[in-house]
């Protein structure tokens, strides 16, 4: 746990959506399941959008069984799922397909995550959605999209991650590549969403705005997300590489195929430090401070193409250097100078990080269902409009009642008649 006490969450854990952030008054619907559309409307959450989160009654978002657990609860849940209201709600009847259709008109946004066509049979797909609400934005996760060939094939994270160009070139020259130890692909196509739904709330501001829009013009739109393209959008010159130098990127462990040096190196106590020099300048005040003006004047790494050609090299002597001495040692002569260099840090080095805990990166979280915890804080750091965390994941359907109350005026005995016929 932090040696200092982390930065408390705002707001508080029950009672109705308080207002804070920039987005504070946006109406989200997230009918997603694990983590694309959790992690976009996550993002979205943190900013002070009231996120309902739609659940199959009975059993919820499949997410609340990933471990590890503490009573009983997924701490991925927990975090996830911050700030976000659950609603449970059965699409596959017609009367909560109905409900949906009635809460669908007063939200801005509603994210989903089915295979494609599921909303169609359903009769919930984007043209009953609009129907109800022009104006509501409408965010379609999927592994391949809503078109092509491989549209109707099941895909997980895991695969687009394979499928997007990443995979191959993770690992080192003599091993098998890597997958990511996190849901890489799912998290990156969370925030892509995220900013693909503000991008579309601007252009429904704008045009709304607009002296040439009529009534009839609809300000709402579809946003068609996969789960392969937005890492292999991160991939950024390899496609141009192959069309016009016939490179395929391939493995090279840690080091960095277009500059050098950058790569992990280990020090003289056994641990793990990060080095960056891919600029010029950068290399030269780092060869400076490490005592080896000498490289400055050699051919070999005059220059960054040089350096490259001969990393394996310079490698060797950086370790050298870097092998000789503690990270504490390292540290205090390297940055000072300058030098681009930092600890390979794991879950226990961070959340004890003064830096972390002065940048409020870690926050403090009371929970009815785990006790006190502490989670990742909101980012980024707006100035006059800052996020904050009210609560952590809730418990599955506790706010059915707060929610259809708030968004849709029922009572207290129309939501009752909606749990007994197990609508919601």
């Amino acid at each position: 746990m932090p040696s200092e006490d982390p930065a408390p969450v705002n707001g508080s854990p029950s009672g109705d959506k308080t207002a804070f952030g920039p987005l504070q008054g946006l109406k989200v619907l997230d009918l997603s399941i694990i983590v694309a559309g959790g992690t976009a409307s996550s993002l979205l959450a943190d900013f002070g959008a009231d996120v309902v989160k739609v659940e199959r009654p009975g059993g919820g978002d499949p997410l609340r069984n990933w471990g590890p657990f503490v009573n009983g609860v997924s701490l991925w849940w927990k975090v996830h799922s911050r700030n976000k209201r659950s609603l449970t709600l059965d699409l596959g009847q017609p009367d909560g397909q109905a409900l949906l259709l009635e809460l669908a008109a007063q939200a801005d946004m509603l994210i989903e995550g089915f295979r494609p066509g599921t909303l169609e049979r359903w009769n919930i797909g984007p043209d009953q959605l609009h129907q109800a609400n022009p104006c509501l934005v409408i965010l379609r996760y999927s592994g391949f999209g809503q078109t092509g060939p491989y549209k109707d094939r099941p895909g997980f994270g895991t695969i687009a991650e394979c499928m997007s160009g990443y995979i191959a070139m993770t690992g080192f020259p003599e091993t098998p590549p890597v997958l990511p130890p996190i849901p890489l692909a799912d998290e990156i196509a969370g925030v892509f969403g995220a900013m693909a739904g503000m991008m579309a709330l601007y252009r429904r501001q704008t045009l709304s705005n607009s002296p040439d829009t009529t009534g009839t013009d609809r300000t709402g739109q579809v946003v068609d997300l996969s789960l392969f393209e937005p890492l292999f959008r991160l991939c950024i010159p390899h496609i141009p590489m192959y069309d016009l130098l016939g490179i395929v990127r391939e493995r090279v462990g840690n080091d960095f195929p277009d500059a050098a040096p950058r790569s992990l190196y280990q020090t003289e106590d056994q641990r793990w430090l990060g080095l960056s020099a891919t600029s010029q300048s950068t290399w030269e005040a780092l060869a400076r401070a490490m005592g080896l003006d000498d490289t400055l004047s050699d051919p070999k790494f005059e220059n960054n193409g040089s350096r490259l050609e001969n990393k394996d090299a310079l490698n060797v002597i950086l370790q050298q250097w870097l092998g000789s001495r503690s990270q504490d040692e390292i540290l205090q002569m390297l940055v000072p100078a300058g030098g681009v260099v930092g600890p390979v840090y794991d879950s226990a080095q961070i959340v004890n990080d003064p830096h972390y805990l002065d940048r409020e990166d870690i926050v403090q979280v009371d929970d009815p269902e785990i006790g006190q915890t502490v989670m990742p804080g909101v980012i980024p750091k707006f100035s006059d409009t800052p996020g904050a965390i009210e609560h952590a994941g809730p418990v599955l359907g506790e706010h059915n009642e707060q929610v259809l109350g708030s968004w849709l005026g029922y009572d207290p005995q129309q939501v009752a008649d909606l749990a007994n016929k197990g609508t919601i």
